[in-house]
Order: C-alpha cells, then structure tokens, then sequence
C-alpha cells in the first residue's frame, strides 16, 4: 500500500512502512517505550492535555526519567532505544546527537567513544538508516564552556549537523556567532531551535546572525510574510514537531497548525517526532494526525515525506 492510500485507511502499520525522515528528534527522549520497558521496567506514559509551561515539561521529565539514565550504559540505552524507535517507524534518515556536554560525562573525554555509541547501536538494530551525526548546544551554558566542549569535537568527521536548543531567551542569538562560523568552516549543516516561544523577527534573525541553512521549529515565521518569503528565497528549511507544538500549547489545534500556510507559501518544511516519550510523536503518527485533524490533505503530506528523504548539499 502506498503512503497516501495509507494515510487514508488511517493505516498506521502501513504509513510505518513507508520510508521518512526524522531530522528533528532528541535521542534522550526519542525512544522506544516497549523497549525501556523490557530493559528496565520503567513504563514511561506520554503526556496527553496540552502543558501550561516548560516548567511542567521539566517536571514530567524529573518524573519519568530523572536520573536513572545519567551513566555511560544508561546513556548508550537511549541511543539504542531511539533506533528501535526508528527502525518500528520506517524512518530511513535519522538525525541525533550527543550534548557537547555529554562527551565528558558519559563517554570519558573520548570523542571516538562516543561516535562508536551511535554507530555501533545503528549496526546492530538499523543498518539500513541513513545516520547524521548531530553537535548539540544548550543556550544555556556560557559561551566560553562551550567552545572549550567543542575543542574535541572540531576536526571529527562524523558530525553532520551542529544544532542550539533551550530556552529561546536565555541570551542574545548573536553571541553564538563565533561558535557558528567555525561549525561552517568545519563543513557542518548549521541549525538551531528558535521560532517554538519566539518571534518571526527571532527567527529571520537567527538565520542571518548563525547563517543557518535548518531551523527547528521556526513556526513563528507564520505571523509575517516577509519572514516567510526570507525563508522561501533563501531555501532554509523548518523541521516540524506538530503533536509537541500542540502538547507545549504553542497551536491551538493541529487543525489550524501553521506548517500547512507555511506550505502553500512554498516553504521547506519536514515532520519530525522531536521527543517521543513526552509527546506519543513517532512520525507516522505525526502524519497521520495532521491528515485526520484536515489539516493537510494526504498529497501534501506525500509530497512533505518525499521532501524529507531528499538529499541535501553539505557544505
């Protein structure tokens, strides 16, 4: 059965067939639930009323995941459960990654380690998925600490990506230029999570501040269409979390979800999971909810789903 024809049986196993992408998922929470289970015996249940803050997301987290994860085999756990999360789905490209913090706290300074975690659960559970190698940054952490973590990863050529997630206000975009134009030099795709709590304007500015090519999220752009005829003539791509944008209170409904304006705008936009133990988000669920809540008709998803597995020119 073809994808369309299986978003419109409401067929999840054979929308689970169908090749995709995930290009927007973060490991430590983006895995399989039934394989924790089996491994720990931990019954980690999604959320399923929108939250009213961060806050309460932090809250859930400390809950159901804590501390019971923070060591080197805690650590290489999720990284597997997430490729058995991918392989169930049918994602065929999978993009995560370790926090620049991470190398030092679980996998002992050694950078080949921590690249061998990844690779060695990708061959062993999911040969056939295309894996890119992702830097994380917290906005959090002073600039300083952060250029001293990514000293071990300079010059590694396992990385695809380098991505900057946490709180969008935590300090000005612009202070991570530096960090940015040494990532391009390092032939890395440049990303970074803004546009979820902030602004169209944040999002313009972030492009041009970071020379982004990917933005996480970037669903404030809707609200100005300068912003996004800039995404459009520029070809930066928004990798979409629907369910988790809903499930933060960032949308009202799936229904009326910008990423469908963003797409007859002519935007590059792709569905993602984002974190799948929080939000239920497997991306075929993700299709499938955008198409059952008439938010997007089953073409259009196609054509979404086929964008996503395209090949993009790294730098």
């Amino acid at each position: 059965m073809d994808f369309v024809e299986a978003l419109k049986q409401g067929n999840l196993e054979a929308i689970r067939e169908c090749p995709k992408a995930d290009l927007h998922n973060h490991f430590v929470l983006g895995g399989s639930r039934t394989f924790l289970l089996e491994k720990t015996g931990r019954d980690i249940q999604p959320i399923t009323n929108p939250l009213n803050s961060m806050d309460e997301m932090h809250a859930w987290n400390a809950e159901n995941i804590g501390d019971y994860f923070n060591s080197t085999e805690g650590r290489k756990m999720l990284i597997r459960a997430t490729f058995e999360q991918a392989k169930e789905d049918g994602v065929s490209i999978l993009e995560i990654g370790e926090d620049v913090w991470g190398l030092g706290e679980f996998f002992h300074g050694d950078i080949d380690e921590l690249v061998e975690a990844f690779e060695t659960a990708r061959k062993e559970i999911a040969p056939d998925i295309e894996l890119r190698l992702q830097i994380g940054m917290s906005r959090h952490c002073d600039i300083a600490y952060l250029e001293d973590c990514l000293s071990h990863f300079w010059g590694c050529k396992a990385f695809y990506s380098i991505d900057l997630y946490g709180d969008e206000l935590a300090q000005p975009i612009e202070n991570f230029k530096s960090i940015y134009r040494r990532a391009k030099a390092e032939g890395l795709r440049l990303k970074a999570h803004v546009g979820e709590w902030g602004t169209a304007e944040d999002v313009r500015r972030a492009v041009e501040e970071l020379e982004l090519e990917e933005v996480q999220h970037g669903i404030a752009a809707v609200s100005d269409p300068s912003v996004i005829r800039f995404l459009v003539d520029n070809h930066i791509r928004l990798n979409i979390t629907p369910s988790s944008n809903y499930l933060l209170g960032r949308v009202d409904d799936l229904k009326t979800h910008p990423i469908v304006e963003l797409y007859h705008e002519g935007v590059d936009v792709t569905i993602n999971s984002d974190d799948v133990l929080i939000f239920d988000s497997d991306v075929s669920k993700e299709y499938l909810r955008l198409y059952q809540s008439g938010c997007m008709k089953a073409e259009e998803l196609d054509n979404i789903r086929k964008n996503g597995l395209k090949t993009i020119r790294q730098n």
